[in-house]
């Protein structure tokens, strides 16, 4: 969500935070800061932004929906990585489905979609944030576990579909109650011009609440699960290193080498895309940037590019993935009757 304010001459960013998805409209004269020269500047990122969040949107959809009409249909696909795939590509595909809403309300220049709406949009959007992380966590502990298991030659009858079904309805209820917060101060704030902004509203003190709340997500959004992924990842790779000096230990079999190896790249794509936006967390939390047309460039480009990890993942599977490649070609096969 991003109130980008051209027409009437208004910033986005008035708190000298980096970060679009923190709404914080502190007073009113916060909400309209003056506009600098560079007028060209702001025309066309106005002009701009639609564009990239209308890609963004058309490709998540396309791709999320093909990832979760495959893996439901196709008998072979239901696997316990699968079902935690199909989940991180329900949440990529709730978040592209609203996105549209965004770039209205950037082009309308206000928000004429009532508090509800504002509340449902706001709590997605911050969703985007958690649950992709959150479902990749998972994703390496069960891949951990996997090679844990190969290694000491052991099998695993508790990794079932069913179990995978449970552990995903408790990430999802996990995601819920840290986002909780957001939604409660999510709401429609009204300028001293009158124009309507859905924002998060904080209460007094303002300033000490924004810092918070950006300490908050940094924390349960990326410095836990990104610490987690990066212990199992250290511990799978030497226990690997270590099964290949052990003669007696059985290597991995070709299908959970690509797995692995798939689980990894998403989980290095997803990185890519969201480390830029949380180490503006803590540049917005240690420096006192001034709004200018740089400062702002680069915050719309870490906003797109972690907007972009929602339409990634489909094609990653796509390329590293055979079976579910296989499947999707036979899904679009035309059988005769």
């Amino acid at each position: 969500m991003d109130n980008v304010s051209i027409p009437d001459g208004t910033l986005p960013f008035c708190n000298n935070s980096v970060d679009p998805h923190a709404h914080m409209p502190g007073n009113s004269s916060d909400l309209n800061c003056t506009l600098p020269s560079d007028f060209h500047f702001y025309a066309g990122l106005y002009v701009i932004l639609p564009i990239i969040y209308s890609v963004i949107c058309a490709v998540g959809l396309t791709g999320n929906t093909a990832v979760i009409y495959v893996i439901l249909k196709a008998p072979k696909m239901k696997t316990v990585t699968n079902m935690f795939i199909l989940n991180l590509a329900i949440a990529d595909d709730l978040f592209t489905l609203v996105l549209p809403i965004s770039i209205a309300e950037h082009l309308l220049n206000y928000w004429p979609f009532g508090e509800v709406l504002c509340k449902v949009i706001l709590s997605i959007d911050h969703y985007n944030i958690f649950s992709s992380i959150y479902f990749l966590t998972v994703m390496s502990v069960d891949r951990y576990l996997v090679v844990w298991a190969t290694v000491r030659s052991k099998r695993m009858p508790y990794r079932t579909y069913r179990a995978a079904k449970i552990i995903s309805l408790c990430v999802w209820i996990l995601v819920i109650l840290i986002v909780m917060p957001f939604t409660v101060f999510a709401g429609v704030f009204n300028s001293n011009d009158d124009r309507k902004s859905c924002v998060l509203s904080f209460p007094i003190p303002e300033n000490l609440w924004f810092k918070t709340s950006r300490i908050y997500t940094l924390i349960l959004g990326f410095a836990i699960p990104v610490s987690t992924i990066c212990i199992l990842y250290t511990m799978m790779l030497y226990k690997l290193r270590n099964m290949k000096l052990n003669s007696n230990a059985k290597a991995l079999d070709k299908a959970k080498k690509k797995v692995t190896i798939m689980v990894f790249i998403v989980l290095a794509v997803c990185l890519f895309c969201w480390t830029p936006f949380h180490l503006s967390t803590i540049v917005a939390l240690t420096t006192d940037l001034t709004t200018t047309p740089l400062v702002i460039g680069i915050s719309y480009f870490i906003t797109s590019l972690s907007y972009a990890n929602s339409c990634l993942n489909p094609f990653l599977y796509a390329f590293l993935d055979d079976s579910f490649r296989k499947a999707f070609k036979k899904m679009l096969e035309c059988r005769p009757a």
